[in-house]
C-alpha cells in the first residue's frame, strides 16, 4: 500500500516525459500479459495434442496405419508433421501400391519399397514440416522478451531525464536544498521502479514458457527421428 501510494505520488509529481514513459510501460505490460496468457494456452494445447498423438501412433501396426485409419486433418503439431510426411510418402509410391495401401490391403512386400533418394525426399518434407512447427511454437516469445528488455530501459531513460530536470531546477534556484530537490529525484525514480516491476515477473514467465517450448520441440524432434527410421526400415529396399 505504501509502495503504491509512493508510485502514485511520484507519477503525479513527475514531468510529462516521465508520465508518458510510465504510460508506455503500462501499455507494454498489457501486451506482454496478453502474449503470456495466449502462449501458455497454446503450449498447453499443443502439449496435450502431442501426448495424445504419440499414444495413438504407437499402437499402429506400421507407419501408415494411423494415417490410413484416422485420416488426420490437423495442420499443426505432431499430427501435422506426420500428415505431410505420409502424403509425400504416398505420392512417391506407385499408383497400384498406393491404391492397395489406401484400401488397407497392402501386404508389406517389396513392391512398396522406395529408393534411398526417395527416402531423402520424404525426409526433406518431414524436416521442413518440423522447422515450420518450431517457428510456430516460438512465435510470440519475442514479444515477451522485447517487453522484458524495453521496460527497464525506458525506466532508466525516464529516471535520467528526471534527474537532469532536477539538477536544472537546482541550478536555476541557485541552491542545493534537499527539501527542494528530493521530490524531483523521487519522481524521477518512478519510471525505473515501474520498469523493474514489469520486467521481473516477465523474465520468470518467459523462462517457464521457454522451458515448455524446448520440451515440445524435443518431443517433435524425437518423433521425426523415429518416424524416418521406421519409414527407412519399412520402405527402403529397391536399390540406389
Amino acid at each position: 500500500m505504501i509502495l503504491a501510494n509512493s508510485l502514485i505520488d511520484g507519477f503525479l509529481g513527475s514531468n510529462l516525459m516521465g508520465q508518458g514513459i510510465v504510460v508506455a510501460q503500462l501499455a507494454c505490460s498489457v501486451v506482454m500479459i496478453a502474449a503470456i496468457i495466449g502462449k501458455w494456452k497454446e503450449l498447453t494445447f499443443v502439449g496435450m495434442g502431442t501426448r495424445r498423438f504419440l499414444r495413438d501412433f504407437s499402437t499402429g501396426r506400421d507407419v501408415l496405419d494411423y494415417y490410413l485409419s484416422r485420416r488426420p486433418t490437423s495442420k499443426t503439431g505432431l499430427e501435422g508433421i506426420y500428415k505431410d510426411t505420409c502424403e509425400r510418402l504416398l505420392k512417391l509410391l506407385t499408383p497400384d501400391v498406393r491404391s492397395l495401401l489406401v484400401g488397407h490391403r497392402a501386404d508389406g512386400d517389396g513392391a512398396a519399397a522406395l529408393t534411398g533418394r526417395e527416402i531423402e525426399l520424404v525426409r526433406g518434407t518431414c524436416e521442413h514440416a518440423l522447422d515450420e512447427e518450431e517457428i510456430r511454437i516460438e512465435h510470440g516469445m519475442g514479444v515477451i522478451a522485447s517487453v522484458v528488455a524495453i521496460a527497464p530501459m525506458l525506466g532508466l531513460l525516464g529516471t535520467v531525464w528526471g534527474v537532469l530536470d532536477a539538477f536544472a531546477e537546482m541550478g536555476t534556484a541557485g541552491s542545493a536544498n534537499l527539501a527542494t530537490i528530493a521530490p524531483s529525484i523521487s519522481a524521477a525514480l518512478v519510471t525505473t521502479v515501474v520498469g523493474l516491476l514489469i520486467a521481473i515477473p516477465g523474465v520468470i514467465c518467459h523462462a517457464n514458457l521457454n522451458s515448455k517450448c524446448r520440451s515440445i520441440t524435443s518431443d517433435m524432434e524425437g518423433f521425426v527421428d523415429e518416424l524416418m527410421g521406421r519409414i527407412a526400415c519399412e520402405f527402403q529396399g529397391r536399390g540406389a
